[in-house]
Order: C-alpha cells, then sequence, then structure tokens
C-alpha cells in the first residue's frame, strides 16, 4: 500500500514550504483544495500552487462546490490526476470527462454517508475511488472505522482502478486497511504535523510494506 502525504494549508508560501519539504522524503503528494462551500474550511488555490516549482508528483483532491471552475486551472506541471468528489452539485461523469480531456488521472471521492453503489456505474470510467475515512474538511479528524467496509465492498467489484483512503489514517489502522483492500493511505497531520516529517513518512512506510 502506498503512502501518499496530503497536504493541506490555506496560504500560498506554506504551500510551496510543504512542497520543498515532501521532496525531501517522497515523489508523490495529494493536495487538498477547499472553497469554504463544500466544506467550512478554505485553502490555498490554483494560482498559489502555480507560484511554487515542485519537483514532485501530485494529484489535486477537489473538495469544492464547483468542481468545473477549478479542473482546467490544475492543469498544470506535475499535477498527475485530479480528484472530484460525488457529492460536489453538478454532474459527475461530465467532471471525469473534464479531466480526461486534459490527459489526466481521474478519481473520484466519497462521504462517508455516501453508499458505495451510488457510484458503481461510474468506476469503469475512473482511476481511483478515494474513500473518506474521516469527514472532509477538518484536517487531524478522527478515523471513522465503519468505513473500512467500504473499501472491502469495493475490493471485490471488478474494475481498473485503485482504491485510496483518505482521513485519520495512522499506524493504528494501516495493516487493517491494506487487508481490506485499500491501494494508497493519504496521509496529513500525521506527517506533516510529527517533530520530523520524513521519519514519520517512512515509520508508515515500513508498516504498510510488511509482508
Amino acid at each position: 500500500m502506498k503512502i501518499v502525504p496530503a497536504i493541506l494549508t490555506d496560504g500560498g508560501e506554506e504551500l510551496c514550504r510543504m512542497l520543498e519539504l515532501s521532496g525531501t522524503f517522497c515523489d508523490y503528494v495529494q493536495i487538498d483544495v477547499m472553497d469554504g462551500e463544500f466544506v467550512p474550511s478554505k485553502s490555498a488555490g490554483p494560482e498559489d500552487l502555480r507560484s511554487c516549482s515542485p519537483d514532485i508528483g501530485m494529484e489535486i483532491h477537489l473538495m469544492v462546490k464547483r468542481p468545473e471552475e477549478y479542473i482546467g486551472r490544475y492543469a498544470l506541471k506535475g499535477v498527475r490526476r485530479i480528484i472530484t468528489h460525488f457529492e460536489s452539485p453538478g454532474d459527475p461523469l461530465a467532471h471525469i470527462e473534464e479531466i480526461r480531456k486534459l490527459g489526466l488521472s481521474a478519481g473520484l471521492a466519497i462521504n462517508p454517508e455516501t453508499p458505495v453503489s451510488m457510484i458503481i456505474p461510474l468506476l469503469d470510467l475512473i482511476d481511483h475511488v478515494l474513500v473518506m475515512t474521516v469527514k472532509p474538511g477538518f484536517y487531524g479528524s478522527p478515523f471513522l472505522p465503519d468505513m473500512l467496509e467500504k473499501v472491502r465492498e469495493l475490493s471485490i467489484l471488478t474494475g481498473d482502478f485503485e482504491i485510496g483512503v483518505d482521513g485519520g489514517v495512522d499506524q493504528s489502522n494501516l495493516e487493517i486497511l491494506r487487508e481490506s483492500g485499500a491501494n494508497t493511505a493519504c496521509v496529513g497531520s500525521r506527517i506533516f504535523r510529527a517533530d520530523d516529517p520524513a521519519k514519520a513518512y517512512e515509520g508508515l512506510v515500513r508498516i504498510s510494506s510488511r509482508p
């Protein structure tokens, strides 16, 4: 299971600093984008990312009310995937198609209240399903163990998609997430609020790589 550091900040300079720091210990990160409407919090935006010069692969997790206003603005150097929310207003299929037209990998996130059955018709069109294992919008929220069942449901479905989990992931639940079928785990506060983020990341990688 791959560990993906998740960056959330409302400041452009801090975003650049966190990207530079991440590049010293990993090759791929997720950037959380929040608009203060779809979720209560607000984060740095595409102009902030444009001002950085990250030498690292990135995926963009759009927790926004109008994804169509953001997707094209995040087609930047280093961005490999854009993840939209099934629950965002508008047509999720249109969002997926817009991402595909940009030549990027398309992901779809589902909130804790959304059943897997709701997204089954879209699974053949996406590369990645991101199961939110917390209520989105708050850094450091507690893990919701009931979401493990969603991961298990997805793992037995046919389709060429990865299963990711996002929120509340730490050393205590990594193994059960992997056993449930998760391919990637996005980790934010457990890495970036640690005294030594590189060491925290490496510790998570060791656990996720155990045979």
